[in-house]
């Protein structure tokens, strides 16, 4: 008989040869770097930063600080272009702090030695029609986030193209009332992630060709809690990238061909989306226990602004914090054919085709359960709810507690709304 260890080797070479993808714009830079600092040093409240056509390239940080009401506008995508390939001082590309309604549009920025744009503790702030990108091979050496708006509230991210990030392309983490709608997101580890935020809003994207296509991520130690979240209307197709994040990110665990997950947050509403060729799971619900198993790399200690790129082993006790999902409902999606074999590049993968073989399920809970889990009386805690209805679409509980020995397909337990 056939080794089962051997066989995994065999279609996991046979499965995972896709080429690593590659951004290689041509770009012919000039400096208007002094100009422009000066420009965002002197900016009085309520003026507009032009940018000019052509292809500017920065040794610095671009920052602004304590402002309201500015906009800083190009000339488009792909014709304004700010590249930070020779970076020498800051993390950030463009970082923005403690200001109030700002509006960044219609450029492209590049190849920051930390995130692209980095925008903390401000009240409303408006991405519009912005590419963020890292040129060359993808790898593990680019940046975390390419638009990342940390601490925030009142954020729109619209319209916009991002690529190549090392963690999320689009992220927003610890902030409250955000949407993310009409933007494309393809070849970052996470496409699109919403971390530990309140009242988000994900429509009309698509991702597609990242390791994860969507993320809905709470993790402890920070701020702020993850509540009410509401995925639709998206396009998730193809997320069958391998994962390049750092060793130690909690990214670092999600498993390549993950089309929607959601960890350990509340009120999570997944509804009129279209997934497609995501060759692992289409949609998952699981437990922070089961990302810390599997990715149990030490990494640095988390701080107070901490987000996805934290990993556990150092963290601070959070006694608030609940690992476990609840109150999610997925309903009324368009899934496309299951393909013939899992992505066998990672653990979920393995799992699937050794339990399922070629009929794995599209939607999984982790079945990893909170003390709370039952009430007094010994029925469900309504707070644990994992609700699904879908037509003709396979779902398991993985019984990961017990290590994977109970599998139930199409369990009764999911047959409710919220």
């Amino acid at each position: 008989m056939i080794r089962y260890d051997f066989l995994m080797v065999i279609l996991g070479i046979m499965l995972g040869c896709d080429g690593v993808p590659s951004h290689d714009p041509d770009r012919n830079y000039k400096s208007i770097e002094k100009a422009l600092l000066s420009k965002f040093i002197l900016a009085k409240d309520s003026s507009v930063i032009q940018l000019e056509e052509g292809h500017f390239i920065f040794k610095n940080s671009l920052i602004l600080d304590n402002k309201k009401h500015i906009i800083l506008r190009g000339r488009g995508i792909d014709k304004t272009v700010l590249s930070f390939k020779i970076q020498e001082n800051g993390a950030e590309g463009l970082k923005i702090t403690n200001s109030e309604n700002i509006v960044l549009q219609d450029f492209t920025i590049e190849d920051a030695a930390g995130d692209n744009i980095k925008v903390t503790d401000t009240k409303g702030v408006i991405f519009r029609r912005v590419k963020s990108a890292w040129t060359g091979q993808v790898n593990e050496e680019n940046g975390a986030y390419a638009i990342y708006p940390v601490l925030c509230t009142n954020v729109l991210i619209e319209e916009c193209e991002v690529l190549g990030a090392s963690d999320a392309g689009i992220y927003v983490g610890q902030s409250k009332d955000v949407i993310i709608r009409n933007n494309k997101v393809y070849w970052n580890v996470a496409g699109i992630e919403s971390e530990n935020s309140e009242n988000v809003a994900i429509y009309n994207n698509q991702a597609y060709n990242n390791t994860g296509g969507i993320l809905v991520f709470d993790l402890p130690g920070l701020t702020r809690y993850g509540r009410k979240i509401k995925v639709y209307n998206n396009e998730v197709y193809d997320n069958n990238l391998m994962n390049f994040a750092p060793p130690g990110n909690i990214v670092g665990a999600v498993p390549s061909g993950t089309g929607i997950m959601v960890l350990a947050t509340r009120e999570v509403e997944i509804y009129k989306n279209k997934l497609e060729n995501n060759n692992t799971i289409e949609v998952a619900a699981v437990s922070y226990a089961l990302i810390e198993a599997i990715n149990d790399q030490k990494s640095q200690k988390s701080n107070n602004s901490a987000s996805s790129a934290q990993t556990y082993d150092d963290e601070l006790p959070d006694p608030y914090y609940n690992p476990y999902p609840g109150a999610i409902y997925i309903h009324d999606n368009t899934y496309g054919d299951v393909s013939l074999f899992p992505n066998l590049s990672n653990d979920f993968g393995r799992l699937f085709f050794w339990k399922f073989g070629f009929d794995r399920p599209q939607i999984i809970w982790d079945g990893m359960e909170s003390e709370n889990y039952l009430l007094s009386n010994g029925s469900l805690n309504p707070d644990y709810k994992i609700c699904i209805k879908e037509v003709g679409v396979k779902t398991a509980i993985l019984d990961a507690d017990n290590d994977f020995e109970d599998l139930v397909t199409d369990p009764e337990s999911f047959n409710c709304e919220i």
